[in-house]
């Protein structure tokens, strides 16, 4: 193993002993699983967490439940990068119930397993870099979690949270009263960093929320979006926005 492998495995080492350098919750566990094959098998097993829930993963019938806990079903081929090093193409899928990154190095690869909770590791997922961050919400609790970059500005940095909640069902208590499914929902949420400023909030969409980071545009950000017909609810908008506050559009 080269010197380069030998700091990732140490890194790896460090990163599972201190959960990947975060200090807030995690909503749920971690677990990954398999075991990984092909060229960069090397350099990728070093960026891996956990594999102890292989065969549990691969015996859960999700069709028993209403929506999933992945972002996608399928794996969906991405670029792995450690700090600005390629380590190599993978495919991956996001389990946002439980914050976690699984992968294979190919479609045919039987097992899978998870990423390492790694601030310094980042995918792509629809173009866009994402990678495990620390949060906070707006009920001001600190959280970690991926959050995916979709907006790096001169003042501000915009990103995006898809998370999932689960829900028991629950059993039919007689013949006229129906069973209810567990099921599975999806929440998107955005998230803004100030430039210089170690700390990554929730944004809620709203134009309130919006005047209050430059209260001094208020009125140019009101005919903007009167003008263009924005809607804060509508990424790109959003995005829209971002790029105005910053003087980019």
């Amino acid at each position: 193993m080269n010197y380069r492998l030998i700091t990732l495995n140490v890194l790896l080492i460090s990163s599972l002993a201190t959960s990947a350098q975060t200090s807030g919750q995690i909503p749920t566990n971690l677990s990954g699983g398999g075991a990984a094959q092909g060229a960069t098998a090397g350099a990728i097993a070093s960026l891996l967490g956990p594999i102890s829930d292989a065969n549990e993963k691969r015996n859960i019938n999700w069709e028993e439940f209403q929506g999933s806990p992945y972002v996608s079903d399928v794996f969906k081929p991405t670029q792995l990068f450690y700090k600005d090093e390629n380590m190599g193409n993978i495919f991956y899928r996001y389990n946002a119930l439980n914050e976690e990154i699984e992968i294979k190095e190919s479609l045919m690869q039987e097992g899978v397993r998870g990423l390492s909770r790694d601030k310094n590791i980042r995918i792509f997922r629809d173009g866009r870099p994402m990678s495990f961050q620390t949060f906070i919400d707006q009920k001001g609790n600190t959280l970690n979690g991926y959050l995916t970059h979709l907006f790096d500005g001169e003042t501000y940095d915009l990103y995006k949270r898809i998370h999932v909640k689960y829900t028991e069902g629950s059993k039919a208590a007689n013949s006229f009263v129906k069973a209810t499914p567990s099921r599975f929902t999806h929440f998107e949420e955005y998230y803004l960093q100030k430039k210089g400023i170690d700390r990554i909030d929730e944004f809620v969409p709203k134009k309130s929320a919006l005047y209050q980071l430059e209260p001094g545009k208020k009125e140019t950000l009101k005919a903007l979006i009167k003008e263009q017909k924005l809607d804060l609810d509508n990424e790109q908008d959003l995005i829209q926005i971002l790029q105005h506050l910053d003087g980019q559009s």
